[in-house]
């Protein structure tokens, strides 16, 4: 098959809002809280679980834009498209869109290193040697195809939701918990809490990245203009109640000194526990964190096609061969990438730096938002939101992002 020829193949439209919600939520709630709840609590002990509702304020503001946005071009490598539909600069929506990609694939290597660390719990091989192998193996299913992809995703999803209630509902019925009480949970008026809660927050904001990987799939969805802003608000508000309370569940029963830095901190609520839960929970924490790795893995594939696909990038990157419909040379792309990160980098400084490019990109998005409410309004049909939340969305964001270098 020649590249012109391949080319003219188009992503398919398939996507509904329970598959795309259950798609973001398959990101959302397996990138993060299934990671990095530890890492957040060594920076804001007690009030780790309150940096999480800082974070979710942060992204609804952006995701409000998202919406808006996605509805107004809903096609793949979406925030290239706002940007450049905003600033008038293509070669800043080259930059944008590579920045996404690279916000996918450090993600999905931070995410693959965390499954790999629960399997190395359940089997006792090596962790090097397990991350390889899913990254392998999420690569093949994104290759497969959307259809087939996504459905494998809301599946792996509710089994991962359905760890978290667990977990909650474990904790619940702990007799004797050995972290913080309830009530200390609750931050004071004081500004050392509050920069330990804010600092926190950039770690806590990787566990909501996936709502824009929603508009990235957008080219792939039915009927754009309404499915996509139900999904997105869905996604964040059903992850939001689960990140609270899941998080202020592992506080509560778990001691600090044993949460902080683990790699697999859900893992510890059932340390008391018999052996055969365990390793079920183990084994679920496994297909929750892999499902992330797969997404991101779809969403950056499909940031790099729209690129390729508009002249941004190598026409090479654009191929989808009939057999797939998948953008197979950009997917291919991303699974090396992926590989190479994992086996260089650890799983802390891959979330802190998804979280800053992506915390950028809201930036850049939310201005272009300001940029196109101020321009002569167009006729088409499109989601629509008051220009106050880019404008919040911009000042939140970048807050959030000054945060990190605190």
């Amino acid at each position: 098959m020649s590249t012109g020829e391949a080319t003219e193949q188009k992503l398919k439209r398939a996507l509904t809002t329970p598959m795309l919600t259950l798609y973001g939520l398959g990101v959302t709630v397996g990138a993060g809280i299934y990671v990095l709840v530890g890492a957040t609590a060594q920076i804001a002990g007690p009030y780790a679980a309150f940096s999480f509702v800082v974070a979710a304020l942060v992204v609804s503001l952006t995701a409000l834009s998202y919406a808006e946005l996605a509805t107004r071009y809903p096609v793949s490598a979406g925030e290239a498209a706002y940007v450049a539909a905003g600033f008038q600069r293509d070669w800043m929506a080259v930059v944008v869109g590579l920045a996404v990609a690279a916000s996918g694939v450090i993600s999905a290597s931070a995410i693959a290193i965390g499954a790999a660390s629960y399997l190395h719990a359940l089997t006792g091989f090596g962790t090097p040697l397990l991350t390889v192998g899913v990254v392998l193996i999420m690569g093949l299913i994104a290759l497969w195809g959307i259809t087939e992809s996504v459905f494998i995703a809301a599946v792996i999803t509710v089994i991962e939701i359905a760890g978290l209630l667990f977990v909650i509902g474990w904790g619940v019925s702990e007799h004797d918990p050995q972290g913080y009480a309830v009530t200390s949970m609750i931050p004071p008026l004081e500004p050392g809490a509050w920069k330990s809660i804010f600092a926190a927050s950039l770690l806590a904001f990787f566990a909501f990245v996936g709502f824009e990987d929603m508009a990235n799939v957008a080219e792939e969805v039915k009927e754009p203009t309404r499915t996509i802003p139900k999904a997105i608000l869905l996604t964040l508000a059903l992850a939001t109640v689960l990140y609270l309370g899941t998080s202020i569940t592992v506080l509560n029963v778990v001691p600090i000194d044993r949460l902080a830095n683990s790699a697999a901190p859900l893992a510890l609520v059932f340390s008391e526990a018999p052996e055969t839960i365990k390793k079920g929970f183990s084994a679920v924490a496994i297909v929750a964190t892999v499902n992330g790795v797969l997404i991101q893995m779809i969403m950056a594939s499909r940031v790099i096609y729209g690129l390729a696909d508009r002249g941004h990038l190598p026409k090479i990157l654009a191929i989808v061969p009939k057999a797939t419909r998948t953008p197979v040379v950009a997917t291919l792309l991303v699974v090396a990438t992926i590989l190479l990160l994992t086996q260089t980098l650890p799983i802390g400084l891959l979330a802190e730096r998804t979280s800053q490019i992506v915390l950028g990109v809201f930036v850049l998005v939310n201005l272009s938002l300001i940029l196109l409410k101020r321009a002569p309004a167009k006729a088409e049909q499109h989601f629509d939101v008051p220009l106050i939340v880019p404008v919040l969305g911009v000042l939140t964001s970048s807050l959030l992002f000054a945060a990190g270098f605190l």
